[in-house]
Order: structure tokens, then sequence, then C-alpha cells
């Protein structure tokens, strides 16, 4: 007989909390983008690792003017935050930039120090690091609201060009900001997730602007039609869990398209949802639990744990139970054993009919900030990531009744009147962006891509099952490691032994590249002082010293667009 109501829901709680399994104890990301350190440095005195001067916190922050919209700049300018520390910091050494992206700047201030990668850089090479806030995130509105008259400002070139005005006009709360313009220094941008794309997409748009940069998990190829996005997941799991799941989503779907308005009615009451009238909004409560790989991996492993364990405590083997225990045993956990924490109305689950409610308030809060809008505004105006069933002939986590027009639906419930006629393609949206930032085929140098295998944006990445980009592989590395979702960020004890390799290897390689340049300027410098005995007083780091930049401007650093403290 089946675990009781009772048993079965003690089972899936308690193993949730206990120990993880040897084959899966691996590091987990803590939410999605980039992930957020449990260490906090609020109060901290930080001293100059040379002077021995105190010089300001991880915490405390600073604003920049921002250009409300780079293509009218009568519209004024609004307060672009973010947080800076020049503890490495010597004459000569580069800037690091990462922006958290589509998240509240505040809570990655530790991505400063150097147990993560952009602090790492800064340490080896004498730099100044640098966090920036994201236009229409935390508290960087340009405009006070979500509206879709103001959301028409929030696109990746204007993100781009946020940057680009940035590092050419911000002043430096550190000595010799002066010298700190792009044309005077090497800059170096790093970013995982959507900033680990925009690391690409900007170098790649303005290609003299950053010297080197870092892409971790960068999700550079726009894709409407996303059923990638479970494939690590099925691939990773437990054998014997991935093929009772695809049993049961096969049975489901095949249920759908074949079965009685009485089969389909019964199919769905297995899981206590038979009163849900709409196909795709049931499948969206049985995706719940697969899409929890990137936030709560110990519960998809819960899930596995009692899926494919039997009353009497036997594993079931690599072909797992099979569709019938498989379904009973979903349905018990659904009926009975769903966390409440997963009810939360934007994942649609625990019954809510949410899909067709056009009259839900959820949909019109335009209230800022608010971090979630924001990025779905981002993948209903250009990224897609439509996260759908996979093709009918090729194994599936979740239904594919979840389909592209489910999303585009939605998309025109939260954001009205902003999406009709070609706009309001996923598809045609997604292929624009590949098309102006070149998504896999990037052929940027001196850019990294690090990604991991088990990562569920894997397929989104130059990483992908599919792509096969062309590159020089000197210039721009792409390496993986066996670890999750911007993984390779965090410098941390517990990272697998592939992850330190593939993290010393990429930071060996930004590392060269600087000091190869240094040496080149050294060298034209001391070239320039022998030939002509004025060039002597001038300094090394001149803009015309740059020879990897041909056309970057002067750096405005009397700009009134200054940073102050708050």
């Amino acid at each position: 007989m089946l675990f009781s109501a009772s048993l079965a829901f003690s089972l899936l709680a308690s193993t949730v909390h206990a120990l993880s399994p040897p084959h899966h104890a691996l590091n987990r990301p803590r939410k999605y983008g980039i992930k957020k350190l449990d260490k906090t440095y609020e109060n901290t005195t930080l001293f100059h690792v040379h002077s021995q001067e105190q010089i300001s916190g991880y915490d405390d922050a600073f604003y920049f003017d921002q250009l409300v919209d780079h293509n009218d700049p009568s519209k004024g300018t609004f307060k672009q935050r973010f947080y800076h520390s020049y503890e490495y910091y010597e004459p000569g050494g580069p800037v690091v930039l990462m922006t958290p992206g589509e998240s509240d700047a505040s809570g990655f201030t530790n991505y400063l120090t150097n147990e993560t990668i952009p602090g790492k850089l800064a340490e080896m090479l004498d730099g100044s690091v640098i966090v920036l806030e994201h236009r229409f995130f935390g508290i960087s509105q340009p405009t006070g609201d979500l509206s879709v008259e103001s959301l028409h400002l929030h696109t990746i070139q204007q993100a781009i060009d946020d940057i680009e005005y940035f590092a050419k006009n911000v002043v430096l709360p550190q000595p010799y900001n002066d010298t700190l313009g792009p044309s005077q220094t090497p800059w170096i941008m790093v970013g995982g997730s959507y900033p680990g794309a925009l690391t690409s997409y900007v170098m790649q748009n303005k290609p003299d602007l950053f010297f080197a940069g870092w892409s971790s998990s960068g999700v550079v190829q726009a894709l409407a039609n996303f059923w990638g996005y479970y494939e690590p997941e099925r691939q990773y799991m437990p054998k014997n869990c991935s093929a009772d799941m695809t049993a049961v989503i096969d049975y489901v779907d095949s249920v759908f398209e074949n079965g009685t308005s009485e089969e389909i009615w019964a199919m769905k009451q297995n899981f206590g949802l038979g009163d849900l009238t709409y196909n795709d909004d049931f499948a969206s409560n049985l995706a719940s639990i697969p899409s929890l790989w990137q936030s709560n991996i110990e519960l998809v492993y819960a899930f596995c744990d009692y899926l494919e364990t039997s009353p009497t405590n036997e594993t079931a083997p690599e072909a797992g139970f099979g569709l019938e225990t498989a379904f009973q045993k979903w349905g018990e956990i659904w009926n009975v054993t769903l966390p409440e924490s997963m009810c939360h109305d934007y994942i649609l689950g625990c019954g809510l009919d949410g899909i067709h409610r056009p009259d839900y308030t959820y949909w019109a809060n335009t209230t800022a900030p608010n971090d979630d809008t924001s990025w779905i505004w981002m993948t209903c105006n250009e990224f897609g990531f439509s996260m759908t069933g996979a093709p009918r002939d090729h194994p599936s986590l979740i239904s594919r009744q979840l389909t592209v027009a489910a999303d585009e639906l939605k998309c025109s419930y939260r954001f009205p009147g902003a999406f009709s006629g070609t706009n309001s393609s996923m598809l045609l949206n997604a292929l624009s962006v590949n098309s102006r930032y070149w998504g896999w085929n990037v052929t940027t140098p001196r850019l990294v891509f690090v990604n991991g295998e088990q990562d569920p944006w894997r397929e989104a990445t130059v990483g992908a099952d599919g792509a096969n980009p062309s590159f020089d592989s000197a210039l721009q590395p792409h390496l993986m490691h066996d670890m999750f979702h911007c993984s390779d960020l965090v410098i941390d004890p517990s990272n697998t032994e592939k992850m330190v390799e593939v993290q010393t290897e990429a930071l060996n390689a930004i590392v060269g590249w600087v000091q190869e340049l240094k040496s080149s300027n050294s060298s034209s410098s001391s070239s320039s002082s022998s030939s002509s005995s004025s060039s002597s007083s001038s300094s090394s780091t001149s803009s015309s010293s740059w020879s990897w930049s041909s056309s970057s401007s002067s750096s405005s650093s009397s700009s009134s667009s200054s940073s102050s403290s708050s």
C-alpha cells in the first residue's frame, strides 16, 4: 500500500531539511540570476590595503546623474545608484564594473570583495571595483513608476547606453579619479545571467569601451520557445525520477489531446485540480516542481526521493516505477504535501486559475520598484524566454500545454496596450535581439564565457547543446564547469575541483591580457620618450597609448554627472 497522507507530508518535509545525498551535494543557487552571499559588511570599517587609510565601506551608496533617455537628453536625468571600493587600487590599475541586473543592487555589495570574481580581479590587478544598479531595478528608477509609457525606456540598448555614459562621465570617489576614464585605463565588465548577456552585448555594441569581460551564465541567445530550460535538469536529476516524470507528462498530454471531457476531468482530479477550466492553468501547476531546479533544488530532490521510494523503502531502478505508480504518487503529493510557500500568485500554482484572468489585480500594479514586473517587461518586450514543453518527440518535464501563446497573453494583461501587431510576437522580438547583439555568434575578443553543466539557463548560453559559435578560443575562451547558474562568480572553499580549475583559467586569461597591455604601453611610452624629449613628461596612460582602442572618446571627468555619497 502507499504511504498515508500524513506520512507522505512528513516524508517530503523532512527530506527537504535532511542532509543532501552525496550524489547531489553541490552548492545551491539561492536566487534567480546572480547569487546573493550570506556574509554582510554593514558598518564595517574599511582600509586601503597599502596605505592603510580609511576609505568608504562596501555598503556606502553613491549616486550618478544618468540620462533618462539616451535618445532624448532633454528629458533630464535620474539618480542611478552604485557602490564602489578602491581597497586594492594603485595608480594604473583597471576599473572592474559589475551590475546585478534584474535585482536591487543593495543586496550585492559583497561583490566588491575578493570573495567574488569582480573583487578578486580588482585585487589581482590593483584595480577598483563598482557595483552599478540597472535602470528600473532597485531604487534606480528613471520615471518613478512602471507604467507602459515609462517602460518603453526600459530596453537592452538603453541599459548599454547607461553603462557607456556612466563609464565616460562618472567621477569615482577615490584618488586619481581624473585618470580613470575608459580611454585612460582599461575597464573590465563582469556579469552573470542577464548581466552576463549584457556584458557580451556591451562589448559587441561598444567595442572601444571595455578592454575585457567575464560573462557568467550569460543568456546571450534570446529564445521565444525556451523549452531547453528544463533540459539540464532532465539530464542531471536522478534517472529514475526523470523517467517517471516524463512518462506522467506524456500521459497527461495524451489525455488532453485524445481524451474525452470525462477522462480529462479524471486526470486533473488525480492532482486535486479537476475544477480548473483551462488546460494550460493545470499544466502550470504541474510545472511548479521542475521549475524549482534553479531556486530550490533540494525540494526537487525531495520530490524525487518520495516519487522513487517504495512503501518498503526500496529505490526504483533507473527506469523508474512506471506510469501507474508515478501518476498515483505525484497526485498524492499534489493533493496533500504541496508546500504552502509555493502558493504565490505569480507562480499561478495551487489551483489558481490565472492565465485566463485579465481582471486579476496582480497584472495592474505599476508601483516602482517592482523587480519582478521590470524583468517580465524585458522578457515580453525583447528576450522571450517562454518556458514551454519540449517538442512531442522529445522527453519533457512539463506539459506541452504550456506554450508561447500563453505567455504572450499574460504580457498583454500585465502591460495593457503595449503589445500589438508584430511586437506582440515573442519570436520576432527575440530574433531582433539576436540580430542586434549576435547572440551565440558573438566574436568579441578578450571576452571569457563561463557556464555550468547543470544550469537550467545553459541552453540560452554559448554552452548550449545546439550552439556552434565561431570564435577564437585564445581571445574568447568558452569554459564549462560542473555546477549551476552563476556559480563561478563566487570564490568558495566548497567549490568543486572543476570549478576552481575554470575560475583559475578565466582569471589568468584576463590578468594576462591586462599585463600584456601594460607591457605594450610601457614599451610604447619608452620608445616615444627616446624619440622626443617633450613626450617624456606625458603620462604613459595617455589615450594614444591604448592600442586596443582606436576610437574611444575622452573621459569627461569634469562632467556634471558626478557621484555623491549617501
